[in-house]
């Protein structure tokens, strides 16, 4: 009996499911939780052995210094994992992603200027993450993206200047935000955040602690209390003319829109042209400072003070002209379908934009017979084109013309 006794012993002290490293001690928790209780043990590494049905893992206030992706292998279930308070400045890609059911993590008071972002995409059980009291300067656009779960995130002591916007939108179940003691660069790039903060019902603690630590003008100012005169969202207004008055080299039309723009700070101009052939993205000017147009952008002339020109205007340029106003507050885009005349329906398969999508917030630049797209009711411009042979005979009448069933065409679009 007494030797029956000692193999049950032994069994039981080599079961997996109460195995346990010599610095460590192990117990049950009455929820039936195996806790490893491995905390202020001067360990260097994590120690080897643990039993896989760990789901709770202390190793706070320890010498860690860096986290293999094989480090935490061993413990496949868990759920809380506490590495605070330790020497941690690298963590190599992969090591969390293995821990599905994670909910707690703490890291908070290390050295961790990087972070494996994209492990989280596979803990979307977890509800606490603790990263403050770190050097973490970046925060990446999407890095939260999945943490349905997540109540309670600390990013507060580290390094960080900016914030992509959105970065805590994707947490329904964000309660409490921790961002203070980081030095915030309090441009219109982070406007999002008091703005985001003005709505939101998640507890930011501290809020009067998150300070701006520039522009020298803002610094020592709560991120929150940013004044909203600084950063205005982008407006945008088109306004078009027709010339067939010193036309391009084959004797056509040139079709000129002007995109005007408003806001704080000055919003950058982007072009998008959807024709037949395609669809052409210009993200800037086209013409070069001296006039001559830059390499391969020879058919759509774009100028930095918002003016489009298409020269010889044809059927293949036919299509949706749409100007895109982007600043760091927001983007705001207006759109005209354009057809010319002539040609056999030239507005039947021709895309229509919302007319709410152009609200007057410019002043026209153009100078011409202008018409101003956030008029009209379904924003299509026909162009009428005068053949040259015709504006040959018409003589001195040849601009009008070419402009004056322009301007009727549009008003029998009202």
């Amino acid at each position: 009996m007494e030797a029956l006794l000692g193999v049950l012993a032994l069994v039981t002290l080599l079961s997996p499911g109460l195995a346990c490293p010599s610095p460590c001690s192990c117990s049950t928790k009455k929820n039936g939780r195996l806790l490893a209780e491995c905390a202020y043990r001067e360990l260097r590494d994590v120690p080897r052995g643990l039993s896989p049905n760990v789901t709770i893992l202390t190793l706070s206030a320890n010498r860690l210094g860096r986290l293999g992706r094989a480090s935490l292998a061993e413990v496949p279930e868990l759920q809380s994992l506490w590495l605070g308070y330790n020497h941690i400045s690298a963590v190599e890609p992969g090591t969390f992603a293995a821990l599905p059911q994670l909910k707690n993590l703490d890291l908070s008071h290390n050295r961790l200027a990087e972070f494996p972002w994209q492990d989280l995409r596979n803990l979307s059980a977890l509800q606490i993450l603790k990263l403050s009291n770190n050097r973490l300067s970046a925060l990446p656009a999407g890095a939260l993206a999945g943490l349905r779960e997540l109540r309670s995130l600390w990013l507060n002591d580290n390094e960080l200047t900016t914030l992509a916007r959105g970065a805590f939108e994707a947490l329904p179940a964000l309660a409490q935000l921790q961002l203070f003691h980081n030095p915030f660069n309090c441009s219109c790039k982070l406007f999002w955040l008091k703005e985001w903060a003005d709505s939101t019902s998640v507890v930011i603690s501290r809020a009067g602690s998150t300070l701006c630590a520039a522009p020298a003008r803002l610094r020592g100012r709560a991120v929150t209390d940013m004044p909203g005169s600084l950063c205005v969202a982008p407006s945008a207004q088109l306004t078009y003319l027709s010339s067939p008055a010193k036309a391009g080299p084959k004797g056509g039309l040139t079709l000129s829109l002007h995109c005007s723009v408003a806001g704080s700070p000055p919003p950058e101009i982007r072009w998008q042209i959807r024709t037949a052939g395609g669809r052409v993205d210009i993200r800037g000017p086209t013409v070069a400072r001296d006039g001559g147009a830059k390499a391969g952008r020879q058919r759509f002339l774009a100028f930095k003070n918002g003016t489009m020109a298409i020269p010889d205007f044809g059927k293949d340029d036919e299509g949706t002209y749409t100007c895109v106003a982007v600043n760091d507050v927001g983007t705001r885009d207006v759109s005209v379908s354009v057809a010319l005349a002539g040609s056999e329906m030239p507005a039947e398969e021709l895309p229509r934009d919302d007319p709410q999508a152009g609200q007057p917030g410019g002043h026209g630049c153009a100078k011409g017979d202008e018409l101003d797209p956030s008029g009209m009711g379904e924003k299509l411009l026909i162009v009428y084109h005068v053949p040259r042979e015709v504006r040959s005979a018409a003589g001195a009448r040849e601009f009008r013309l070419g402009i004056l069933p322009l301007a009727l065409g549009l008003l029998l679009l009202l």
